[in-house]
């Protein structure tokens, strides 16, 4: 098995495809150079050719996501297409990417400098917003507005439990009935919008309902601004 995958011309893409693959199955700790030479059937300093540090592999992993995400959009109609209809599609492609690798958004919050694919993904929304008669101060203002939302996943304000939001999982009925003497709104908010467990989240309330109502709303807002 070893020496069939060294026959295949070792490459930044192929190193980087391979490591996707490692962190979906076993998540970003397994990610190592020798554990991920070894899955490609090299010597470990062949990888560092290729990717020099483990921190220029984590880029790596970032800009190699980035580019599904493109790929997802890359058939889209640009011209004659409502601004926000191109906007929210290139959102929730970016959410269903994020789906497949739910580990994302915790990998882009430890980057100590930002990808330059990054940048270029964010030129592309602002191109998208200025083509549509933004000016580049509302632009700018949108992109706060959306947060992490171009990259399909929300942060959240409250985590109180697992991602999946299970009361068994999460915080028990002894400390929510103590969180409903103190805080009784907050509390009830916690038990009318905890989701099932089988609801594919990012996070406790980043659920796929809450991410169209907010994106919908915030682009329509920014559309009556425009006009």
């Amino acid at each position: 098995m070893t020496a069939k995958a060294s026959r295949t011309p070792l490459s930044r893409e192929r190193v980087l495809a391979a490591a996707v693959a490692l962190v979906d199955s076993e998540g970003i700790q397994a990610l190592t150079m020798r554990r991920l030479a070894a899955d490609l059937g090299v010597e470990a300093m062949s990888l560092y050719y290729h990717l020099p540090a483990k921190e220029a592999l984590l880029d790596g992993v970032v800009e190699t996501v980035l580019a599904e995400i493109d790929a997802a959009t890359a058939g889209s109609p640009a011209n004659g297409d409502d601004w926000r209809a191109r906007i929210r599609r290139q959102f929730l492609a970016a959410r269903q990417v994020m789906l497949r690798h739910p580990w994302m958004p915790g990998l882009l919050s430890t980057r100590r400098t930002i990808p330059p694919r990054v940048f270029a993904y964010y030129d592309g929304i602002l191109g998208v917003m200025i083509d549509a008669g933004f000016s580049y101060r509302l632009a700018h203002r949108a992109l706060h507005a959306f947060g992490s939302m171009p990259l399909g996943f929300v942060q959240e304000i409250f985590s109180p439990g697992a991602a999946d939001g299970g009361a068994e999982d999460g915080a028990s009925e002894a400390e929510l009935a103590a969180l409903a003497q103190q805080m009784p709104h907050l509390a009830a908010m916690m038990a009318a919008e905890m989701h099932d467990s089988a609801d594919p989240t990012l996070g406790w309330c980043d659920g796929q309902v809450e991410f169209e109502f907010t994106l919908d709303l915030l682009l329509d807002g920014l559309e009556r601004l425009r006009a």
